[in-house]
């Protein structure tokens, strides 16, 4: 079968039989995707595609690495799959080499499937742990689809899904868009605190198991919360005994420039929930790290959870493979020097250059573009002009990471500074075109 007939047999089978996360089902049309290597993709006629996604945020060793790729085909041979009851030296290792970048007085790991079920596990040992069933989270957040992971969310895709209960949000800082009148990053802290403070009392603080927060909320903008916010949350937290959950899913491993995000505050979690860079999805894998106080409760205890595949060894050797190499190779370190070198002073200049850029912000190779309309009153770019703007960067042969009025701007952590340049590049033309369209 040539090139063009697997072209279309994809589409075919995909469009007769794929039900798609997210999507209204009938007026798809997705980009085929044949291979990839590093941080390129390539379709059945070898367009290729410099990856300025991660796909969605998690392929952060790039696609295809060999040292991954050997571990996987290697456990498949010995051991493909076992049941979570019985030891695994795969398991073991994987354990050892995700605590081995966690905090002193982290000590065990449980795992699951994914960032959702991650995220539910952690809610479910808070409230196990503090015998209290509330849980508090940010409106600008992402947890996670399934049940009480999508409740936790902020964002209004939880709107059609609150079948769990026990949960209620708050503001999270935002100084771009501030819903506290803030006029500086210190104000916004302050009051973000006092806000939060004030949701506690309200809610009652004894029936609060834990305060769930992204070290850095991804999906819904790449907030970097200003330096002392996460501590100010933590001594919230310890105030009235609630435990502190660090979502870690899409900012942890690498994305930051370090291990994980929140190495760059000071504030240190109850149980840190972490998936997509682990292994950068190559088998689906997450997991909730457990503090000595939280795993201690449970030597006596039953804890009432658990996944079939919590572990599977080829997630396992997938996640071995992928934080030895990134240790070996460098790739935090990478991340850390691109990212806050190149690509931030790059994003910089896009937004003096362009009128529709109404602020760049993030971390390593972690950011985002907020376009607006008008710089002045910082009105988000409408959806359509938004999805012209998707439309052109991918004729461009960058493959973004578009939501709502954002550009995610989160390539590989190993993206190379000549790869960097060539996805400025097309942001500079296709931003330029949207700033002439508005005038």
């Amino acid at each position: 079968m040539n090139d063009a007939a697997l072209n279309d047999l994809t589409l075919a089978l995909d469009r007769q039989h794929v039900f798609h996360s997210w999507s209204v089902q009938g007026g798809l049309d997705p980009l085929v995707i044949a291979g990839g290597k590093g941080c390129r993709l390539w379709d059945y006629a070898g367009k290729e595609y410099l990856d300025f996604s991660s796909q969605l945020v998690n392929t952060n060793i790039g696609h295809q690495h060999p040292k991954v790729i050997a571990a996987i085909q290697a456990q498949a041979e010995t051991l493909a799959t076992v049941a979570p009851a019985h030891a695994n030296l795969a398991r073991g290792e994987a354990a050892q080499r995700v605590l081995s970048h966690a905090p002193v007085g982290f000590e065990k790991v449980f795992f699951t499937n994914a960032g959702a079920d991650a995220n539910e596990n952690a809610m479910r040992m808070a409230r196990a742990v503090t015998g209290r069933d509330k849980i508090l989270s940010a409106y600008r957040s992402y947890h996670g689809s399934t049940g009480a992971a999508i409740a936790a969310t902020g964002d209004p895709r939880r709107v059609p899904n609150e079948f769990a209960r026990g949960h209620a949000h708050f503001f999270n800082p935002f100084l771009y868009r501030s819903d506290f009148w803030a006029e500086n990053e210190a104000q916004e802290c302050e009051r973000a605190l006092t806000h939060l403070k004030r949701v506690i009392e309200c809610e009652g603080p004894g029936s609060i198991a834990a305060i769930l927060l992204e070290s850095i909320p991804g999906t819904a903008g790449v907030l970097v919360p200003p330096k002392a916010y996460l501590e100010g949350v933590r001594r919230l937290a310890d105030q009235h005994g609630i435990l502190l959950i660090f979502d870690e899913v899409m900012a942890g491993f690498g994305r930051t420039g370090r291990w994980f995000a929140f190495e760059h505050f000071a504030a240190r979690p109850d149980l840190i929930v972490f998936a997509k860079g682990v292994n950068s999805g190559y088998v689906p894998a997450g997991g909730v790290v457990i503090s000595e106080t939280v795993s201690r409760h449970f030597d006596e205890r039953m804890f009432f959870g658990g996944l079939t595949y919590s572990g599977h060894p080829l997630a396992m050797a997938a996640i071995v493979a992928t934080l030895d190499a990134m240790a070996e190779e460098g790739v935090v370190e990478n991340a850390d020097r691109i990212g806050n070198g190149v690509l931030a002073s790059g994003l910089s200049r896009l937004a003096e250059r362009h009128a529709v850029v109404g602020e760049t912000r993030g971390l390593g190779v972690f950011h985002a573009l907020e376009l607006v309309s008008d710089p002045e009153t910082r009105a988000p770019l409408p959806a359509a002009e938004m999805a012209t703007i998707k439309r052109a960067l991918i004729e461009q042969g960058v493959l973004p990471f578009v939501v709502e009025n954002r550009i995610h701007v989160v390539p590989p952590c190993i993206v190379s500074e000549a790869e960097v340049a060539e996805g400025l590049a097309a942001l500079d033309k296709v931003l330029g075109e949207a700033s002439a369209r508005l005038g």
